[in-house]
């Protein structure tokens, strides 16, 4: 079969190159073509084209996208054309419901020319819409041939609103188990591999786009002056220009590790996080954390009046109470992001507490797999058309 799937960000690549891996195992002969990142390409391998990098399409924040709605228009446009032009037998969508929702109703209502076909269209990866944006329900409805969800809570929630989601897991257990097995376990190993001394690390994990780093990194660089007995640690990112990081780390005693987020939070014993997949990540890992979070003050002032959620991040919103504290905006200052991290840090009055909550975490998540069984799931409804 032939496949065109869209991820448009960095936990989409992720979760794109473990479900290739799980489309390659139950359909050897397919053919992927996509947009996502590294992870998706070296999945693919020979069996896949890479048509756009997502560091080219992410664009996070109210204020952002406006900015750019001509060159995510352009964007949509290539995508439209590249779609028709390749005739996939599925559609995959990745999340990133902004554009991936456009693409699910070109692909549902498109026709390949003198036929009456079109491409299956399974979005993986629901859009929030429990958070905000409740409308897009009746897109997913209308334009979706089947939805494959990640939270146990969105099982009820898409049956209320006549939608009947394949759930099989959360993918993020394939990911965590991958890549610890990847983290190096001589401690003493990384520490000299990446220039790092003897002091136990806290990691600073500000974010995958150039807006996050903006916006975190100084206040998390200013956390780091108030622990000299802590190193801390700039998990970077490749497809970032280094200068970025280096103007708000020069003269303070911050290193940074590059492409090695898993390895740098696993070696940690702390982590200050901003939101989105990496919280969750960071507390699958079992290292206490901190989430912290600014943007510009439009995105924030736009997102406390449309989103309804009483958390941002993936751990409390999957375990429906506060197991990890979440500083956003003006709350993120470097004392009291200071005081909650020295309460998580082994020791700390909050250390016990948050380990034994990150125990019931993983059992709430279920066991590895769900990449492949939803690739079975995929296949399965592909052939018996």
């Amino acid at each position: 079969m032939k496949y065109y799937i869209i991820a448009g960000e960095a936990s989409g690549d992720l979760h794109g190159s473990n479900l290739i891996k799980g489309l390659l195992k139950a359909d050897p002969q397919a053919e992927i073509r996509f947009w996502g990142g590294d992870k998706m390409a070296a999945a693919a391998g020979t069996h896949g084209t890479l048509v756009r990098h997502y560091k080219e399409a992410s664009i996070m924040g109210f204020w952002e996208v406006l900015k750019n709605l001509r060159r995510i228009g352009r964007q949509m446009r290539f995508c439209r054309e590249d779609i028709a032009a390749c005739r996939p037998d599925v559609l995959i969508l990745i999340d990133y419901p902004g554009f991936n929702l456009r693409m699910a109703k070109f692909a549902r209502t498109y026709r390949w020319p003198g036929t009456t076909a079109r491409p299956k269209v399974f979005y993986y990866i629901a859009p929030k819409v429990w958070a905000w944006k409740e409308k897009r329900v009746a897109k997913l409805r209308a334009y979706v041939d089947k939805l494959f969800i990640i939270f146990p809570f969105e099982i009820e929630y898409f049956r209320r609103h006549g939608i009947e989601a394949f759930y099989a897991g959360n993918p993020l257990m394939d990911s965590v188990a991958g890549r610890t097995a990847a983290v190096p376990e001589n401690a003493e190993a990384f520490r000299r591999e990446n220039g790092l001394d003897e002091r136990p690390v806290i990691a600073l994990v500000a974010g995958s786009r150039s807006s996050e780093i903006r916006y975190n990194l100084p206040n998390m660089v200013a956390v780091s002056r108030l622990f000299p007995e802590y190193q801390f640690v700039v998990t970077g990112v490749s497809w970032l220009d280094r200068s970025l990081y280096d103007k708000y780390l020069a003269g303070n005693d911050v290193r940074f590790v590059c492409d090695k987020t898993y390895e740098t939070i696993a070696q940690s014993s702390a982590a200050l996080v901003t939101s989105g997949t990496a919280t969750l990540e960071t507390a699958l890992l079992n290292i206490p954390e901190v989430v912290c979070f600014r943007s510009s003050g439009i995105s924030i002032w736009i997102a406390r009046k449309l989103v309804k959620l009483r958390f941002i991040s993936l751990v409390n919103l999957i375990m429906d109470r506060e197991v990890v504290r979440e500083l956003i905006q003006e709350d993120f200052n470097p004392a009291t992001a200071a005081e909650e991290l020295r309460a998580v840090l082994p020791g700390g009055t909050e250390h016990e507490r948050m380990m034994q909550d990150f125990r019931a975490l993983r059992e709430a998540m279920g066991e590895p797999g769900a990449s492949e069984r939803v690739a079975d799931e995929m296949v399965r409804l592909f052939n018996e058309k």
